[in-house]
This record gives C-alpha cells, structure tokens and sequence, in this order.
C-alpha cells in the first residue's frame, strides 16, 4: 500500500491548521513535520503535531524528522506514545541524527562529531523502543543515553514506526538493521541515487535476517504541479507527477510520497490529492498486479 502524504514547513505566519484539515479533508495519509527549533520563525513541532492531531479526523502525524540532539529520546519516546494514546494510534515517528550543529549548540544541544551523532542515533533507537515496551522497569548503559530504573509506558496505542532521515553509508545500514522506515528527500536523494542508497539498506537488513519489505521508504519529494509544460523532475503538470511517482512506487520500490509543494500550498495539496494521487494509486496497483 503506497501512502501519500504533506510536507507542513512549520512558519509561525502560516495558517498551518487551515492546511493541515485540508490535507486531512483531502483523505492523504500522512502529516510530516519538519523539527528545526533553533528556526526563529518557525513553532514548536511537536506541539504543532499534538494540535494537528486533535483538530483532524484521520490523518497520521510525524516529526520528518525530530531532531535528536534537542529531544531525549526517553522523554521524545513518552510524547509519541502519548499522542498515539490520544489520536487514536495516528502517530508515526521521523528521526535524525542531528544537522546545523551550530544551531544546536546555540540551543543548550550536545555538539556531535559524525561517529558520535550516529552512536546516539542507534542508543535513542533502543530507548525509545524500551519505553514503549512491555516491560515496566528498564536498564540500558550507553556511551550518549542510559535508562536506570527507568519506568516505561504507557504503551502506544499501536506499534508506532521509528523512521530513519539519514543519507550515509553507516546510517543507512544502521537503517536496514533496526529501523522501520527509512525517509530520504529528492533535494538531497534524487531518484538516480535511490538504487544505490536502497541497496545499503537492503544488504543490512538481510544480514540481520529482515526483510526488504521490513523497511519502509517513504520519499518527501519537492516540486511543483503546473498547467503547463515540464521543467525537471517533478516540476510540470499532473500526468508528468503521475508517471514519476508511479515510476518511483513501482520501478524503485518506494513505498510512500510526502509532498513538499512550492508555490500556493492550498492549491499544490488539492491538485496533488485529486488529480495525482488517484492515478498512481490505480496505475501502480495495475502494475504490481501485472
């Protein structure tokens, strides 16, 4: 099943409800929030999420992705199970190692070297699975993150998925080993390198005895949908957007597309939801039955 999904850059002047319940009145799956709290115009993600979460019907929430240098992943663990707990199991959950260290530094958060960012990464994958586990009383020692006594739950009310925004060797490996999704952006992941980067997650997972299908890929994907003729990639009209994605479900295996929309976003997310969506689903759907 291919999810589609909105891109929500955080801009405290936005009317960032009004698009959120649009989105959700459109029937696209899932919410994605970008997690920058250092950015002085932009509002707290989480707190964002939590509104969004009670002012929309179906829709799924997720920080894409939370910065973990500025969320405790104990603490971070709590906040998602507990907005599960309350939106009825809407809440997935978007990681990243860290980036802008300069910002995050500026805000009280721990400056990491890259070995150091993705030793965290790892440990805060093993928390925040420990505090929604079953088990009331938890124990870790790690070099970044320890849990001494710690008191878990309450447990969420679905098995919430732990997706990774990485981009390097090691962290997608790390990906393919623990993780439950993996979120790449086209700025950064252009279709022409998603084999390769898809191929690192996959020999990691199976080493470890997973499956592919254990780890979703879900694309954020920026663009713009136009009436008139193509520029690039994801910057034309509907059929253009249709045949890409389409390409990118069934030819490169992703499994799902946030759209991060340039221009007026009421009129990105409608066209998107009515004359995109719609056609890949079916086309895609043809193709795999095919």
């Amino acid at each position: 099943m291919t999810d589609f999904g909105y891109f929500l850059v955080p801009n405290a002047d936005d009317p960032l409800l009004e698009y959120a319940r649009l989105a959700d009145r459109l029937g696209l799956d899932l919410l994605g929030v970008q997690d920058h709290p250092y950015q002085r115009k932009y509002v707290d993600t989480w707190t964002l999420l939590s509104v969004v979460a009670a002012t929309t019907e179906r829709i799924r929430v997720f920080p894409d992705v939370a910065c973990l240098p500025l969320r405790p992943p104990a603490v971070l663990a709590k906040a998602a199970a507990t907005l599960d707990l309350l939106s009825g199991g809407r809440v997935e959950l978007g990681l990243g190692a860290g980036a802008f260290w300069d910002a995050i530094d500026a805000y009280g958060g721990s400056r990491r070297t890259p070995k150091e960012a993705l030793g965290a990464l790892e440990e805060a994958v093993a928390v925040i699975r420990a505090i929604w586990g079953a088990e009331r009383t938890q124990r870790m020692e790690g070099e970044h993150y320890h849990l001494r006594g710690a008191q878990a739950g309450p447990e969420p009310a679905h098995p919430i998925g732990i997706w990774l925004g990485v981009r390097g060797p090691k962290a997608l490996a790390l990906t393919g080993r623990v993780a439950d999704g993996w979120l790449p952006s086209s700025t950064w992941a252009p279709p022409e390198r998603l084999p390769e980067l898809n191929a690192r997650i996959d020999e990691a997972a199976h080493a470890v005895g997973r499956r592919r299908a254990d780890v979703r890929r879900v694309y954020n994907v920026q663009g713009v949908i136009t009436g008139g003729a193509s520029t690039g990639f994801l910057q034309g009209p509907p059929d253009q957007w249709v045949d890409e994605l389409t390409d990118l479900a069934v030819g490169y295996g992703m499994d799902g597309f946030i759209l991060w929309p340039d221009g007026d976003q009421k009129e990105q997310l409608t066209l998107f939801a009515e004359q995109v969506v719609p056609e890949v689903r079916r086309l895609a759907a043809l193709e795999r039955g095919a």
